[in-house]
C-alpha cells in the first residue's frame, strides 16, 4: 500500500492513487468487497419487508445476519492476522472468531440498555417481561460469546505480541494491557449483572423489580461505554505494528531468569521453597472466596504466605535487565560475524578482559578483574543485556563504553565473539560419543561455498540431513579424507552430509584432494577463513570434525591428528543414536 501512495501524503486525495490502492492491492479489494457488502445490508434494512409470518420473520433475521457476518469477517483479510506465516489461514480464521463475538456482543449491549431503560419506566410497563426475556437469552449468549472471545483473544495475543517483552516493551503491547484492564472491568460488571441484579428481575416489581431493571439498564450501558473504549483501543491496535515485529524496550531495571537459580544448591532451594510457599498461598487466596465464616483471616494468611515466599523466593531470580535487554540481534550468530568480532576484541577489550575472556588482562595487573567473558552468568546473560553494557559501558567497575568508538554491526560482532568464548568453554564438556541428554551447543551458522555452484548455509541442512563438519590440514589429514571419501555414500545413506574446510583456506581446495576417489562431498573454497577462525575456539588443532545434528546442535567434537578420528563403523554408530 505505501508502494501506491509512494510514501507521499497529499497521494492520499489523489483520484488515480486511490483507484489503484483500491482495485491493485488485497486490502483495497477486501475494502470494496466489504463496503459492497454493507450496502446491500442497508438497502435491505430499508426496503419494507412483510414479516407477519414466521417464516419471512426468520428469513429476513437470517439475511441480515448473514450480511453483518459476511460484512465482519472480511476485516480479518487485511487485518494483522493476514500477515501471520505459517498458518495463515488459523490466524485468520482465529480472527474472524473473535471478530464476530465482539460483534454479537457489543452489538446487543446498547440495544439492551435502551429496552431495559424503557421498560424500568411507568409507560414501558408493558414490556417488562420481554426485556426480561431478553436479558437472560443475551445473559447466556454474552456468556459463551466472552468465553470465545478471551480464547480467540488469548491465541491473537500470542501470536501478535510472543512473549512479555513484546507486551510490556511495545506500543502494540502497551495498547493490549489497557484494552486487558477494560476487559476486566467490563468482565466484573458482567459478573455483577449475571449474579446479583438479573435473579432480582424476578422478584415483585414494585419493592425490587423496578429498582434492579433501571440498576442493571445503567450497568450495561456502562457496560456498552467500556465495550465502546474497547473498540477505540482496537481501532489504535489496527494502526500499530505488532509487537513481533517491533524491537522491544524493557521498561523495568530487572528480569526473572529461572536459570539464575541454578547456580548452586542453596539458591535453588531458596527458590524451590518460595515457589512452594506462593502456591500455597495462591491455593488459600482461592480457597478463602468459597468460605464464608473466618474468610478475612484466611485471606490475611493466603496474603502472608504469598509475600513471604515472594520475598524470599524470587530474590535468587532477579538480575537486572536494561532497555535493551530483549532487543533482537540484527547480526545473526555467524563465522562471517564471529571472526570480525574477534580482531574487535583484540583491538579494544583484551587488554583488560585478555585474550581467552578470563578477565586476566594486563591492564588489570593488581586492579579488581573484570567479569569472567567465558562464566555461566555471563553466559546467561542476553545478547541485548551485553549489547547495553558493551555500548555504555560500566562506570563502576571502570569499563568504557563503546558507543562512539565502534559501530553497531561491531559491537554485535563482539558480542557473538563472547558468546562464542562462554560456548567453547562449555564445549570441552563434549566428548567423542554422542549424549542422548538435550542438547545444548548451537553450531554457529556459516556460508557453504562450494566453487561456482550458489552459495548455501550450514542451517539449510536444519530438519533435513545431519552433517559431519570436518576441518582438514594437507598432507596429515589425506588419509582421513580418502576414508570420509571412501564412506560417503554409506554415510550420505544414513542422513549425514559431509561438508570439509581447508584450514589454509585454499581456493583450490577440491583440486588438491584429488580424484582418486572422487570427492563429492561439498569442500568450502571461499570464506573458509572465517568459518576456521570461529570453530577453532572449539576445536583447535590441525585436524577436528564436529558431529551437528537436524536441529543446528553441536553433539560430537573430536579433536587432534587425523588418526585419531573414529572409524566409519564407529561414526555410523554415533549418527544411529542421532537417528533414533
Amino acid at each position: 500500500m505505501s508502494r501506491v501512495f509512494e510514501g507521499r501524503l497529499e497521494a492520499a486525495l489523489e483520484p488515480r492513487a486511490v483507484w489503484r490502492a483500491l482495485l491493485d492491492t488485497r486490502p483495497g479489494l477486501i475494502w470494496l468487497a466489504r463496503h459492497g457488502l454493507l450496502v446491500v445490508l442497508g438497502a435491505f434494512l430499508l426496503l419494507p419487508a412483510d414479516v407477519r409470518e414466521t417464516r419471512n420473520w426468520i428469513a429476513s433475521r437470517v439475511e441480515a445476519l448473514v450480511l453483518g457476518m459476511l460484512a465482519l469477517a472480511l476485516v480479518s483479510g487485511s487485518s494483522h492476522a493476514a500477515g501471520v506465516a505459517p498458518r495463515t489461514a488459523l490466524a485468520v480464521a482465529v480472527d474472524v472468531a473473535h471478530l464476530l463475538g465482539s460483534g454479537i456482543w457489543i452489538g446487543g449491549l446498547v440495544p439492551l440498555a435502551l429496552l431495559l431503560r424503557a421498560a424500568s419506566r411507568e409507560a414501558g410497563a408493558d414490556s417488562r417481561l420481554y426485556a426480561v426475556r431478553a436479558v437472560r437469552r443475551f445473559s447466556g449468549a454474552a456468556f459463551a460469546t466472552m468465553i470465545v472471545l478471551i480464547a480467540s483473544g488469548s491465541m491473537n495475543a500470542f501470536v501478535q505480541v510472543e512473549s512479555v517483552a513484546g507486551l510490556a516493551g511495545t506500543a502494540y503491547g502497551h495498547l493490549l494491557l489497557a484494552k486487558l484492564s477494560v476487559l476486566v472491568a467490563v468482565l466484573v460488571l458482567a459478573a455483577v449483572n449475571r449474579v446479583r441484579l438479573l435473579p432480582a428481575l424476578a422478584r415483585p416489581t414494585a419493592t425490587v423489580g423496578c429498582p434492579a431493571m433501571r440498576r442493571l439498564a445503567a450497568f450495561v450501558g456502562l457496560e456498552a461505554i467500556l465495550a465502546l473504549v474497547l473498540l477505540a483501543l482496537v481501532a489504535a491496535m489496527t494502526l500499530t505494528t505488532p509487537a513481533r515485529h517491533e524491537q522491544p524496550v524493557w521498561p523495568l531495571p530487572f528480569r526473572f531468569s529461572l536459570d539464575a537459580a541454578l547456580e548452586g544448591p542453596a539458591t535453588r532451594w531458596r527458590a524451590l521453597l518460595g515457589g512452594q510457599l506462593v502456591l500455597l498461598g495462591t491455593v488459600a487466596a482461592i480457597a478463602s472466596l468459597f468460605v464464608r465464616r473466618r474468610r478475612a483471616p484466611v485471606l490475611a494468611g493466603a496474603l502472608v504466605l504469598i509475600a513471604v515466599g515472594a520475598g524470599g523466593g524470587l530474590a535468587p531470580i532477579v538480575v537486572d535487565a536494561y532497555p535493551t535487554t530483549y532487543r533482537r540481534p540484527p547480526v545473526t550468530y555467524h563465522a562471517a560475524s564471529i571472526a570480525p568480532g574477534i580482531r574487535v576484541y583484540r583491538e579494544h577489550c583484551a587488554t583488560c578482559h585478555g585474550a581467552t575472556g578470563a578477565g586476566d588482562g594486563p591492564s588489570m595487573q593488581g586492579r579488581r578483574p573484570p567479569a569472567d567473558l567465558r562464566s555461566p552468568p555471563v553466559s546467561r546473560r542476553h545478547a541485548g543485556e551485553i549489547f547495553w553494557l558493551v555500548t555504555h559501558g560500566v562506570p563502576e567497575r571502570g569499563m568504557p563504553g563503546f558507543e562512539n568508538r565502534l559501530g553497531d554491526a561491531e559491537r554485535w560482532d563482539v558480542i557473538n565473539f563472547i558468546r562464542a568464548l562462554g560456548a567453547a568453554r562449555d564445549a570441552g564438556r563434549l566428548g567423542r560419543v554422542v549424549e542422548p541428554e538435550r542438547p545444548w551447543l548451537v553450531a554457529p551458522d556459516f556460508a557453504v561455498s562450494v566453487g561456482p555452484l550458489a552459495p548455501g548455509a550450514l542451517r539449510d541442512y536444519r530438519g533435513r540431513r545431519i552433517v559431519l563438519l570436518v576441518f582438514y590440514t594437507l598432507p596429515g589429514s589425506r588419509p582421513r579424507m580418502t576414508q570420509l571419501a571412501r564412506s560417503y555414500d554409506l554415510l550420505w545413506i544414513m542422513g549425514v552430509e559431509v561438508v570439509a574446510v581447508p584450514t589454509d583456506a585454499s581456493s583450490e581446495a577440491i583440486r588438491e584432494l584429488g580424484s582418486s576417489p572422487p570427492v563429492l562431498f561439498p569442500v568450502v573454497t571461499d570464506g573458509a577463513l572465517v568459518i576456521v577462525q570461529a570453530y577453532r575456539l572449539f576445536a583447535p588443532g590441525p585436524h577436528a570434525e564436529l558431529l551437528v545434528d537436524r536441529q543446528g546442535y553441536i553433539r560430537a567434537i573430536w579433536k587432534g591428528d587425523a588418526e585419531a578420528m573414529p572409524e566409519a563403523t564407529a561414526l555410523l554408530g554415533q549418527v544411529e543414536q542421532l537417528n533414533e
